[in-house]
């Protein structure tokens, strides 16, 4: 068994991007404490919850990206698919070796996220803990159906519906919770802004993808809008998920330094303009890693202008 091959089918590329609503909600959630209590609260860095949600995501992320491998694999859509190789299809991997993959994957993610739960909640908030122990049996359902099976729903144009709510909704808001015990539905407007970004960064994908996919009856939202109403999607995602951001920002202003976020959207502007150019798909595979690591540059700004 090739150790490496099971590294590039984990796609480290994309684990930046799944661990920005993280961050957020971290930041903000461990910043709430700090203006409620008494004593000063360590910075999320050194907090166990933080760490814990960290490899929890990584480990949903890591068997999203493997199931993702094994589905389109087996049913041929990554013969002829343009940026890195798939593992399954190259025959790096054999279906059966991803399988035993993705079932360790799920057994270790499981057991680090039992323990994120006990950490939150400990033995006081039995309600809390079969919530997000039910959360977490639903992401791992979500990220093996995304492109296994007869009903994949990232075959038929839903998987932009989950990217935004599992990246976006579940995992910004899911991990304030985590620190606060409570919800302000003000979180709601970064945890757009994150679900969006993380959307494009699918939707861009789909683009570069949409010849080979329509081919072999991958119905993205993409192929099912067609190429110029995707790019319009496309900066919709953009441009809202930059509104969301400042509408936050300005329910709450308290200092200029919370506007530092702004320098991430400078490449996403001009991704905007790069994919409204764009007339050959290919062409869009190096945007992916311009609009991943965007996202997750704002994560960090976005989380530090809010505790200066």
């Amino acid at each position: 068994m090739d150790v490496k091959s099971f590294i590039k089918a984990a796609r480290l590329r994309t684990l930046p991007l799944s661990i920005s609503g993280i961050i957020v909600g971290s930041y903000l959630g461990n910043n709430d404490l700090l203006l409620t209590e008494i004593f000063v609260r360590p910075p999320i860095w050194f907090t166990p919850i933080f760490w814990l949600a960290i490899l929890t995501t990584i480990g949903f992320q890591v068997l999203s990206n493997f199931a993702n491998d094994y589905g389109d694999g087996i049913k041929g859509s990554d013969k002829n698919r343009t940026g890195e190789a798939r593992m399954v299809s190259s025959g790096a991997i054999t279906p059966k070796q991803m399988k035993s993959a993705m079932i360790i994957t799920t057994i270790i993610t499981l057991i680090i996220a039992l323990l994120l739960i006990y950490v939150a909640f400990g033995s006081d908030n039995f309600g809390y803990s079969i919530l997000f122990l039910g959360l977490g049996i639903a992401s791992i359902a979500a990220a093996i159906k995304y492109t296994v099976g007869n009903s994949a729903y990232g075959y038929s144009g839903f998987g932009d519906v989950f990217v935004f709510i599992f990246f976006g909704l579940l995992s910004v808001v899911g991990s304030y919770f985590l620190y606060t015990k409570n919800i302000n539905f003000k979180i709601f407007l970064p945890a757009i802004s994150i679900g969006l970004l993380s959307t494009a960064v699918l939707n861009l994908n789909n683009l570069r993808d949409q010849l080979e996919d329509k081919k072999n009856n991958k119905n993205t939202l993409v192929v099912k809008l067609g190429n110029e109403k995707a790019k319009k999607y496309h900066y919709f995602l953009i441009f809202t998920a930059l509104i969301t951001a400042l509408v936050y920002v300005f329910l709450d202003f308290e200092s200029v330094y919370q506007l530092i976020f702004l320098v991430a959207f400078i490449p996403l502007i001009k991704n905007v303009k790069t994919v409204a150019q764009n007339n050959i798909p290919a062409e869009l595979d190096s945007e992916l890693k311009k609009v991943a690591l965007s996202t997750f540059l704002f994560a960090i700004l976005f989380g530090i202008g809010q505790i200066f």
